[in-house]
């Protein structure tokens, strides 16, 4: 058992935990950022992102879904994509990578 204490989640990008088989991270984007894009693409890694708070856009494979509070979403490997923040207020997700890919 692994238990990791995230408490507030703060700076872009930081993973907070990992096996060799997975890895937990935390992300904040400030109103108006933005990350990843056509060539982002985890090619062995599936990558699911739930939405702490926040409300944003996510572009994979071309298709747009909203992200708003309670939402999880699964980025399957080798599907570009990209994460908007298109509040007013910090995008807060928690993602988790099947294998890890950071």
């Amino acid at each position: 058992m692994k238990l990791a204490r995230v408490g507030r989640a703060s700076g872009f990008f930081r993973v907070v935990a990992k096996t060799p088989r997975s890895q937990a991270a935390t992300m904040v984007l400030a109103p108006g950022r933005s990350t990843g894009g056509a060539d982002n693409v985890h090619h062995g890694s599936d990558q699911w992102l739930y939405v702490v708070s926040g409300e944003g856009e996510a572009i994979v494979a071309d298709r747009r879904v909203t992200l708003e509070a309670g939402v999880l979403l699964l980025v399957e490997a080798g599907e570009s994509h990209e994460i908007r923040n298109t509040g007013r207020v910090a995008l807060v997700t928690v993602n988790v990578y099947a294998p890890p890919a950071y």
